[in-house]
């Protein structure tokens, strides 16, 4: 389906930067068109600007084995004073190595880079899952999705850079206990509940074009 209207369908009267630190906010007034016909009336939104990112599944075909990060996030502890999380949430996440994306870099470059350095492994081949928006209601950030072929034999132990105050513990599981978490629970991260419910849908797919095996339906990311 066409989208109803596009960018040329909103009209910036001003933009301001409030805030400038760590992150960014920015301070935007406008009009844009109504689905009814004319223009809405003035709208004041402030935005926050993060970048935008990259997360990457890290699949072992011949071990059939995933590699998974635990870290700290600062707005998982934040979010526990809200009523929506019981006394046993962590603030330790489970999740796929991810990155935000610098200047002149590709997405794919930087799941490449990432997996150096928040697992130590090194990514032989990479298919494309999806680009979304994280929260289009407020910011601007995005994440590109992809899932990476590694050698996770000797993956393992505390990575991280220091002077960005990381401290990951990188760890493998066999990909029936990491489909198991999706039924349970266990993932309450957004990019990696994508990748992994994608990942679920092209397991057998993926694992057999990586391994070379003899299979008609083995394209994945669609359909067979």
């Amino acid at each position: 389906m066409t989208p109803s209207f596009t960018s040329d369908d909103v009209d910036i009267i001003e933009k301001q930067t409030p805030f400038r630190g760590y992150f960014r906010v920015d301070r935007y007034r406008l009009k844009h068109r109504l689905f009814e016909g004319g223009w809405s009336q003035e709208v004041s939104r402030e935005i926050f600007e993060r970048g935008h990112a990259v997360t990457a599944l890290l699949f072992d075909p011949d071990l059939d084995r995933l590699v998974f990060i635990e870290q700290f996030r600062v707005g998982a502890f934040f979010a526990r004073a809200s009523p929506w999380f019981d006394d046993g949430f962590s603030p330790w996440l489970l999740e796929c190595i991810a990155g935000i994306i610098e200047e002149g870099e590709t997405p794919e470059q930087v799941a490449r880079r990432e997996a150096v350095e928040e697992t130590g492994c090194e990514i032989t081949d990479i298919v494309p899952v999806c680009h979304y928006l994280v929260s289009p209601g407020g910011s601007t950030e995005s994440v590109f999705v992809f899932c990476g072929r590694v050698d996770s034999e000797h993956a393992g132990g505390i990575h991280g850079i220091t002077e960005e105050q990381e401290n990951i513990r990188v760890f493998t599981v066999p990909v029936d206990e990491a489909l198991d978490w999706l039924d349970v629970g266990r993932i309450d991260n957004a990019m990696t509940l994508i990748a992994l419910q994608w990942f679920k849908l092209n397991h057998e797919g993926l694992r057999a074009r990586w391994l070379g095996l003899e299979r008609a339906d083995t394209t994945p990311g669609g359909a067979s």
